[in-house]
């Protein structure tokens, strides 16, 4: 369930064809399908809500750079940067 849940989060229509058919063999019941994929859209709907934030911080200069993305505090070729 975890699998169909991450797979709505992702986008990712082939794994959510599989990992869905996969709890339906496991005979899984549609309404706890669903539940997972409601779950998934929570789970996108707060990473985009957080996203939208972080980039109104970045065009208005407050965010710094993106140590997430560049460890060890790199810049040269740090997030597709060339």
């Amino acid at each position: 369930m975890i699998a169909v849940g991450a797979s709505v989060g992702a986008h990712c229509q082939p794994c959510l064809v599989y990992h869905v058919g996969r709890a339906k063999d496991l005979g899984i019941k549609d309404d706890d399908i669903r539940e997972a994929i409601s779950i998934g859209h929570l789970v996108e709907k707060g990473a985009a809500s957080a996203m939208r934030q972080f980039a109104a911080e970045v065009l208005s200069g407050g965010a710094g750079n993106a140590a997430g993305c560049c460890p060890g505090g790199a810049t040269k070729g740090c997030c597709g940067e060339r």
